[in-house]
Formats: structure tokens, sequence, C-alpha cells
């Protein structure tokens, strides 16, 4: 847990100094005014986080319902249920779980807008445990959002490694909003150890390496995860053919299509391989046209191939992301395969079809989780499942990574016995000719002949 020293908290700033005048007018300016103290007083740590919030506004109603709605906000905040007292050990585990199911809930209300910052859980938790983060990893997501994917892998390290913290977590956010989103998630979860930027990845990358001069290089990384948002338009066409990075080298990504942009630029981010380490890995959330669609991104994505760049593609089920119900993939890259298995082949996993449905939102089940991370690491042609395809193979498709080129999931119709239809057919006419006979003595009796009266 995060140490509560962390933060300067000034005089008359803490919850509980709000929480004396709560009774009083003026809930709304007090809170305003003590986040302000409170950024002001931490400079360069919390310094923009707050510029998107306030509590005076007029959206909670007039001023005496106003500060009604934020009295019984304190008054629940207060109570020993949440544990906020300082003394109350775990009190920053219930906040920041808390934060994160309003941040989930809000996504699901949020329509479309939801992509710009909440990537759904189980989608977070596949991609953490595929990483395999270490140790020592320093982990990056360029298009971090609300932080929640950075945070998977820190927990998996956590989980893995007892309990420890020994990792880096960086990220970059283009969204004003949702950077303070991914700055306050961090506090709340005790990732102290975390440099989160605000600003546009692919237009002005701001983790740099400073240790290069001014200018600086691009910071490499041991892991690099995203889930960017899908076929941007607008992304910085304009300026990437004179790129400084040298991150579009393999080709300039279409003006109207942004995918192949922020995979170029993570591709580059990822730590070379050196003797006794094998460099860096990523998995990055794509549309489905990333792995087929020609032109620019054709020859991109040939290159990649070619360089033996690609490790696996993995077809996920529609609807599991907000704001859009089409499927995605799953891509993972790695700087240097190591594993003699991993050379020269591209795993490819359809897990398209195996999910829980819901209203809104499909789910990958722990179960659809597990199928997917054993088949990974098992690394073999699976019926109607997976397929382990070679680079020439890939080379003789055109280097298109349509799943269904590979994995083929076509279930055969079962023969129909035609001989037996007829018999049926035959005696269903039989039965039918009785019963119009019978039907027709009915009416008799009843006096009616052929559908009339007599």
């Amino acid at each position: 847990m995060m140490d509560s020293q962390s933060f300067k908290i000034p005089v008359g700033s803490t919850f509980w100094d709000l929480y004396e005048l709560r009774n009083t007018a003026g809930n709304g300016s007090r809170i305003d005014q003590a986040l302000h103290a409170i950024e002001e007083a931490n400079g360069t740590k919390l310094k923009n986080v707050f510029q998107d919030i306030s509590f005076n506004t007029d959206k909670l109603g007039d001023e005496k319902q106003k500060n009604e709605i934020l009295r019984h906000l304190m008054e629940d905040f207060g109570k020993p249920t949440l544990s906020l007292r300082p003394s109350c050990v775990g009190s920053l585990d219930v906040i920041g779980n808390a934060y994160e199911y309003l941040i989930k809930h809000f996504a699901a209300g949020s329509g479309k807008s939801a992509g710009e910052f909440y990537t759904p859980a189980e989608v977070s938790d596949l991609l953490a445990i595929i990483l395999d983060p270490q140790q020592g990893d320093t982990i990056c997501d360029p298009a971090c959002g609300s932080g929640s994917l950075l945070m998977k892998c820190g927990k998996q390290i956590q989980k893995n490694f007892n309990g420890s913290k020994q990792y880096a977590l960086f990220g970059q956010e283009a969204i004003g909003s949702t950077w303070s989103l991914a700055k306050m998630n961090m506090f709340l979860h005790g990732e102290d150890n975390h440099r989160i930027e605000w600003g546009d990845t692919i237009r002005n990358p701001k983790l740099l390496d400073t240790a290069q001069g001014k200018e600086g290089g691009l910071l490499h990384f041991d892991i690099v995860t995203a889930n960017p948002p899908f076929s941007l338009d607008k992304w910085g066409f304009e300026d990437a053919e004179n790129d400084h990075f040298g991150r579009f080298r393999r080709g300039v990504p279409p003006k109207t299509k942004g995918d192949y942009a922020f995979i170029s630029h993570m591709i580059e981010t990822l730590k070379p391989a050196s003797k006794g380490k094998q460099g860096g890995r990523m998995g990055v959330v794509v549309p489905h046209g990333v792995l087929f669609r020609g032109s620019s991104e054709g020859k991109i994505r040939k290159q990649l191939i070619d360089e033996n760049l690609l490790d696996t593609v993995i077809g996920l089920p529609e609807k599991l992301f907000f704001g859009t119900g089409i499927p995605a993939a799953i891509l993972i890259f790695k700087k240097h395969k190591d594993d003699p298995s991993h050379n020269n082949n591209v795993l490819f996993i359809d897990a398209s079809r195996e999910f829980k449905s819901g209203k809104n939102q499909n789910v990958l089940t722990p179960e659809n989780i597990l199928k997917i991370v054993d088949t990974y690491k098992a690394r073999e042609s699976v019926d109607k499942y997976a397929y382990l395809a070679t680079i020439e193979e890939i080379a003789e498709n055109d280097y298109n990574l349509n799943i269904p080129r590979y994995v083929d999931t076509f279930e055969e119709e079962a023969e129909i016995d035609l001989m037996a239809v007829r018999s049926e057919r035959l005696a269903l006419q039989t039965e039918l000719a009785e019963l119009e006979t019978e039907m027709a003595k009915y009416l008799e009796e009843l006096g009616y002949k052929e559908l009339g009266y007599e």
C-alpha cells in the first residue's frame, strides 16, 4: 500500500477538515479550494490532475440542493465501513477498488466515448497473463486511458512474486480529463512508481530518454501494451514521413486509419534483445481490418512479419468493448523469439465463439481466458480453434492475417437420408388423408355439407 505521506496535505484541506464543516453552506467551493491547495502543495506530482473537476457546479442543482448532496456524499465516505480513517489498514484498497468500479460503470453508460478511457477488465487480464510481466520490468501503455491495463500488469507481478512492487509503470494519454483519471487511479491503487504523461503519443511522444540529451530518443520498455482508439482519423499523417524518431520507416499508415501508427510506435519502444535478455514483448488490441487491409498497411504488415516480430494473433468475440459491437483481435509481438518453438511461425487462435452473452456487452469468462492462455503456451494447432502457421504459409497468403484463412471453423452439415425423408413424407400424407376423412364425417353429422349449410 502506498505510504500515506506521499502527498503534502495543507492545513484545512483534509477530508476530515471538510467533513467537520459539512453542515454549513459552501461545501462545493470548499472542496474545490481544498483540491486546488493540494495540487499547489505537491508541485509537478499533481499538476493539472484536478483541472477538470469541480464540485461547485450548477449540475448538482441550486446552492441548497448542492450543499445537501455533498453533505450526504461526505457522510457516506465518512462511515466506518469505507475505512477512510487514516488509522484503518486497507483504506486505499477500498477507495481504489470503488474508483475502478465507478469507472467501469461510467464506461458502460457512456456509449462510444467509453473506448477513450476503459478496457474491459477481462481483456486487460488476458493481456497481462499472456505478456507475463516479471520483477524489474518497465511496462508502458502509450494510449493508457484510465490506466486499468497498466495496473493489471502490475497486479500480475504482485500476484506471481509475493506482493513485489519491483516494477515501473509508464503511460501517455492525449485527453486531459482521461489523463487525470489515470493519475488518480494510480494513486488510489497505491501505484507510486509510475509516470503518466499528458499529450498526443504519435504527434508528441513524451516518454523520452533524457539521458540522450535535450531532444531525447524514445524510452524503451520490457512490456508495451495498449488498446488504442480503433482506426483513428487525423492521427498525425502530415508529419509522419519526417518523424525524427524513425517510427514509420516501414511505411506511413493511411491518413484516415491510425492503427498502424500506434503499432509502429509501440514496436519502436520495445527493448532490443541483448546478451542474456530476450528483448521487449508487446500486446495490442486492434480491429480486424488491421489483419488484412492492403496498400500501405499491407506493406507495413509484411515488413513486421518478414522481420519475424509477430508472435500470435488472437481473435476475440464481438461486443466485448464499450462503444463498438465489432469483434477485435489481439496481436502479440516479440523483439526476439528466443524459444525455438517461436521461430519463424505465428500462432492463430480463434476465440471468437467462446464467451458469456450479455444484454449490452459480451464477457470473457475465466474459463474462456484460461483456454486462450493454455493454447498460447502450448503453441500447437487445435482443431477448429488454433493453428500454428509458418511465415512461408503466411507469405503464400499474401501476408493476409485474416484468421479464417488459418483456423478452419467450418462445421459440416449432417448428411440427409433422402429415402428416410421420403418415407416420413408419405406417412404424413397418409395421416393427413385420414384426418380429412374423419373431419368430413364430423361435419356431415353436424349438418354441414362441403363446409356450407344444406
